[in-house]
C-alpha cells in the first residue's frame, strides 16, 4: 500500500472564494503536467486574458470536488461549434479549465494549484498565431533554461481574428471590448486633451503619447485566482466615459460582481467568465479593464491605444511566490521587448 500511495500524488486547487475546491490525482510519472499557454482568440475573449495557463490531464483522471464544494459551484460555457465547455466558478469568475460534454478529456488550469511543489511544467505556446500582432509569446521564449515551444495546427484554424474599428456619435474612433459571447460589449474613448494635466488622470494617460493609455501586467494573487490564469493585463480608463454608460456597481450586460475585499468590486461575464473590471474605493471612477477583452484591430495589445509600461510586473511578489521562474522570465523578456520596440521599458508608475 505504501508503495503505491508513493506512486501516486494528490494536487489540490481552489479558486479565490473557496467555492470550488478540488483535487486531482495524478501518477508520480505523469508529473510534472506539461502546462502550455494558449493564446486562442476563444481562450481569451472568454478568459479576458491574452492567454490561458492548462495543462491536459492524463486519462481517467478528472477533478475530485470536495465538500461543500460541487460541481454545482460552476457555470460551464459551451463554447459555439465546438464540443468544448469551460467552467467557471459562478461567485468569483475563476475559471478552473474544460472538458468535454461528458466530462472527459479533461483541461485544468496551473494557476490555482494549492501546491507549492513543482507538479507543473509551462513548456509551449500553443495557437500563438491566433495572437494578432503578438501576445506574451513576444515576451516568453524562455523560462529559466528550457526554450518555449510554439504550436500551431496546420491550415487556417489558428487564423487570427480580425476586428473592426469602431466609432461613436461624434465620428471618433473608439476601442471597443467585449467578452466572447458578447454580453458585455461597451467602447473607450481615447483621453482627452488636458487629461496628462489633471493629477488624478495622468497617472492613467501614456506618458509618451497623449492619446494612449497606459497598460501593465499584475502578478497579485487575487487576480491569479479570479481569473483562473498566472497573470493578468491591465489598461486603465474612467469609467463615465465608457458608451454606453456604466454605473460604479459595474452592472452592465450579462455581468456579474464580486467584492473581493471591502474596498474592492471586481466583475466577468456571467455568461463565458470574462474578466472585466477591477474597481477600488481609493479611485472610484478609474477601473483597470482587462485587456484580453480588448478588440483594437491592430492586435491583442492594442499598442495604436496602450504604452505597455514594462518598467516591472505588478504585485511582483506574489507571482514570484508561486512561480519564481515564470514571472523571472516574463519580466526580463517584456523589458527586453520593450526596449527592441521603443527604446525604453516604460515608467514603473503605480495606478
Amino acid at each position: 500500500m505504501a508503495q503505491i500511495e508513493a506512486q501516486e500524488k494528490t494536487v489540490a486547487a481552489q479558486c479565490y472564494c473557496k467555492s470550488v475546491h478540488f483535487t486531482l490525482t495524478l501518477k508520480t510519472s505523469d508529473l510534472p503536467l506539461n502546462t502550455h499557454l494558449c493564446h486562442c482568440s476563444i481562450c481569451r475573449y472568454s478568459h479576458g486574458t491574452l492567454c490561458v495557463f492548462h495543462a491536459t490531464l492524463p486519462d481517467n483522471v478528472a477533478p475530485h470536488f470536495v465538500a461543500p464544494s460541487s460541481q454545482d459551484k460552476l457555470t460551464s460555457y459551451r463554447i459555439p461549434n465546438a464540443d468544448t465547455i469551460y467552467y467557471f466558478c459562478s461567485t468569483c469568475g475563476c475559471h478552473i479549465g474544460g472538458s468535454l460534454p461528458d466530462y472527459t478529456d479533461w483541461t485544468v488550469s496551473t494557476s490555482i494549484f494549492t501546491n507549492n511543489e513543482p507538479v507543473y511544467q509551462i513548456n509551449s505556446h500553443v495557437f500563438s498565431q491566433s495572437a494578432l500582432g503578438g501576445g506574451y509569446n513576444d515576451f516568453l521564449f524562455r523560462i529559466g533554461d528550457r526554450d518555449m515551444k510554439d504550436w500551431n495546427p496546420k491550415g487556417d484554424s489558428a487564423r487570427p481574428k480580425y476586428n473592426e474599428a469602431a466609432y461613436g456619435a461624434d465620428s471618433e474612433e473608439r476601442l471597443r471590448a467585449e467578452c466572447h459571447c458578447g454580453g458585455v460589449s461597451f467602447t473607450v474613448p481615447r483621453p482627452r486633451d488636458g487629461d496628462r494635466d489633471d493629477p488624478e488622470m495622468k497617472r492613467i494617460v501614456s506618458p509618451v503619447d497623449k492619446r494612449k493609455w497606459i497598460a501593465t501586467i499584475d502578478a497579485c494573487d487575487d487576480c491569479r485566482l479570479t481569473s483562473g490564469t498566472h497573470v493578468v493585463s491591465w489598461t486603465f480608463i474612467p469609467l463615465d466615459r465608457c458608451e454606453p454608460s456604466i454605473k460604479p456597481d459595474l452592472l452592465i450586460g450579462t455581468m456579474k460582481t464580486f467584492e473581493s475585499s471591502p474596498d474592492v468590486l471586481r466583475s466577468f461575464c456571467g455568461v463565458c467568465g470574462a474578466v472585466i473590471f477591477y474597481s477600488c474605493h481609493d479611485r472610484k471612477n478609474i477601473v483597470d479593464l482587462a485587456v484580453g477583452v480588448l478588440r483594437a484591430p491592430e492586435g491583442v495589445k492594442a499598442e495604436n491605444w496602450l504604452t505597455w509600461q514594462a518598467g516591472r510586473i505588478g504585485w511582483e511578489k506574489d507571482g514570484l511566490q508561486y512561480n519564481e521562474e515564470f514571472i523571472l522570465s516574463l519580466a526580463e523578456g517584456f523589458k527586453k521587448w520593450s526596449m527592441e520596440k521603443y527604446g525604453h521599458v516604460g515608467d514603473s508608475r503605480s495606478v
